[in-house]
């Protein structure tokens, strides 16, 4: 299956029915009193959460989606049924937005969490309902409302406790396939990953978080180069983002700080969370590696291959975690 996170849909609530005029007609009662029944409600769009869901795949092949209309009402008082709602699965950690007007209409993060994206039009008054003292035989009704109509920008952003965010080839998914289960795409060239990939990392006997590994970043990534904006959004949601810089690099210094301005250019924000830096790939560095960054941050020195410096990291990311 392949990983979408980002479509646009057309979700239309079910009309209300309309009310109706009639009146009863029973042996010996020739004039007999109003008896027009009120319309059914129309059928509302209602998103729900769904953890055992992973991408947008299913909902970009049915851009529009409608709810039934509610039944008109009937004689002897009886009301029309209402339409039936319809329920549209997504991912946990779906943001749902207004496509005309940009708003966040909900963040749908917990398992069964839902919204109402577009609700169905109210029923309309049958003529009984018009009786007063005065007014014995209406003869007034209501036709039914229209449902809510609109167009939805659904776009998913992975739930993770960590972000790895590096260089393409800078060993993301060897670190993840190193600590967790997950079995991301491993090659000896650049954008190996396509999508972003979830690991859970256990750190000791009851410590355990999630990890997200994304596509590489290049320089303008930001500005959606290399996909960037599609990715960089996955790592909105982390609350420690671990920077991963070959200590191979000409200038790791340099590595560390692009990706600090793309992050930076792309989310100011995201630079408030915990930052903890890893040099990878030391089991084919010679010497001892020599680092110094333009603001202070924690330095790990790992090798995802050897094993070297992975059980310290992983502590200091529980420990980040927890702040």
């Amino acid at each position: 299956m392949r990983f979408i996170d980002y479509v646009k849909i057309k979700v239309i609530a079910g009309h209300g029915g309309n009310g109706i005029v009639a009146f009863r007609r029973e042996k010996f009662v020739p004039k007999g009193g109003p008896a027009g029944g009120n319309g059914g409600n129309g059928g509302s769009i209602i998103l729900q959460a769904d953890t055992q869901l992973h991408t947008l795949q299913d909902i970009r092949y049915h851009r529009i989606y409608k709810a039934d209309r509610g039944r008109h009402g009937e004689g002897s008082l009886r009301q029309g049924k209402s339409g039936a709602d319809v329920t549209i699965h997504v991912p946990a950690g779906t943001v749902v937005k207004d496509a005309d007007t940009g708003e966040i209409l909900a963040d749908l993060i917990q398992a069964g969490e839902s919204i109402v994206a577009a609700r169905g039009g109210w029923g309309g008054r049958g003529n009984a309902e018009f009786v007063t003292a005065t007014h014995q035989a209406p003869r007034e009704f209501e036709e039914g409302r229209a449902g809510q109509e609109r167009m939805l920008e659904l776009e998913l952003k992975v739930l993770a406790d960590v972000g790895l965010v590096g260089l393409p080839n800078a060993g993301k998914s060897t670190l993840l396939s190193r600590v967790s289960r997950a079995k991301p795409k491993i090659a000896d060239y650049p954008f190996t990953t396509l999508v972003p990939n979830l690991g859970i990392v256990k750190s000791g006997e009851y410590a355990s978080f999630v990890m997200a590994d994304i596509p590489g970043l290049v320089e303008g990534a930001h500005e959606g180069k290399g996909l960037g904006t599609q990715f960089l959004r996955h790592v909105e949601r982390c609350s420690v983002l671990l920077f991963l810089v070959d200590a191979n690099d000409e200038d790791p210094a340099e590595s560390y700080r692009l990706l600090h301005n793309e992050i930076n250019k792309f989310s100011p924000n995201l630079l408030k969370r915990k930052r903890i830096l890893a040099l990878t790939k030391m089991d084919a560095y010679v010497g001892v590696p020599k680092m110094s960054t333009f603001e202070p941050i924690d330095i790990y020195p790992i090798s995802s291959i050897s094993g070297e410096g992975l059980d310290t990291l992983l502590k200091a990311l529980v420990d980040s975690i927890g702040e």
